[in-house]
């Protein structure tokens, strides 16, 4: 086990240091971070000592191991348009977007697991194909489309939750529910078939030929051995939402990291969406190792070797 959490964390390193190698060869073609620093009045020597201050003058692979060096210790430099170090602009959206990832999640996992067993439990019955076309919906429309039709519904017709901003829990509501009904629908199915394939093995048979309770036979014995594949999903599910709360961010205007990165790339503020990138990356590695880590102890029958 821990020979492989030491190898796990290898691999991860490996990935964190072909992230930055994407983040620094993207924002280098998307555009001259020095361009936004100059303007008409400054002379070509004004300009070419402007670059040789910030290191753009040097070989490109020069550049990459500086970037890396300074990624590591949290400095992406100077945020081109606040003038304030990226990586703390970036360090106090995290809160928010944290914040609706998890709401997100917690929404999705609380209606998907028990209306994919009970989907299960009844197969082919009315309520699991209500089940199934709501899934299908769910995977199937646009998330900026539910979140404008949830503006105009829930708050400009019926006036029961706040459009945009972050405040109470009320403000929580919406965002969440439209960035988690895509996760809800996609947990929904696999925990559905995840279920019916558990259902369907002989020690399961045998539990219901013993007498043992059907409340049992589904929660106690079937759930636990199904749980291993939504887990991972789920996993996967936390990892997109923190870096793929932008579109629902923006719509709502919650003030997260993805809307931050999404107002960075409108005036090519390199060094935030760097960071943001980055943290969205290390949150990402570090769920999917935690959760290999978790395998063992929800199915003893998972081994390392």
């Amino acid at each position: 086990m821990v020979r492989y959490i030491l190898n796990r964390l290898f691999q991860s390193v490996l990935m964190l240091l072909g992230i930055t190698l994407v983040i620094f060869v993207i924002t280098n073609v998307l555009g001259d971070p020095a361009a936004l620093l100059v303007d008409d009045e400054f002379s070509k020597e004004e300009q070419l000592a402007l670059r040789h201050e910030i290191g753009l003058d040097q070989p490109l692979m020069v550049q990459y191991f500086r970037f890396v060096e300074k990624a590591v210790q949290g400095d992406f430099g100077q945020s081109l348009q606040m003038q304030t170090p990226a990586f703390e602009l970036v360090w106090e959206h995290l809160p928010a977007t944290v914040e609706l990832s998890l709401a997100a999640i917690f929404f999705a996992v609380l209606f998907a697991i028990p209306l994919g067993i009970a989907s299960a439990v009844k197969p082919y019955s009315v309520l699991d194909r209500v089940l199934r076309v709501l899934a299908l919906s769910g995977q199937a429309a646009p998330g900026f489309w539910l979140g404008i039709m949830a503006i105009l519904f829930f708050g400009v017709k019926l006036k029961l939750l706040p459009i945009s901003g972050r405040g109470g829990w009320e403000h929580l509501i919406m965002p969440a529910a439209t960035l988690g009904f895509y996760a809800l629908a996609a947990i929904m199915r696999l925990t559905r078939s995840a279920m019916l394939d558990v259902l369907d093995k002989d020690y399961i048979r045998t539990a219901r030929i013993k007498g043992v309770h059907e409340k049992s036979v589904v929660l106690k014995h079937a759930l636990k051995n199904a749980l291993v594949p939504v887990i991972t999903i789920v996993s996967l599910f936390m990892g997109r939402l923190l870096g793929g709360a932008v579109v629902t961010e923006t719509i709502f205007a919650w003030p997260g990291m993805g809307r931050l990165a999404i107002g960075a790339i409108q005036t090519s503020d390199f060094p935030v969406v760097q960071a943001a990138v980055f943290l969205m990356s290390l949150f990402f590695i570090l769920i999917n190792l935690l959760v290999d880590i978790l395998y063992s102890f929800i199915d003893p029958r998972i081994t390392y070797n």
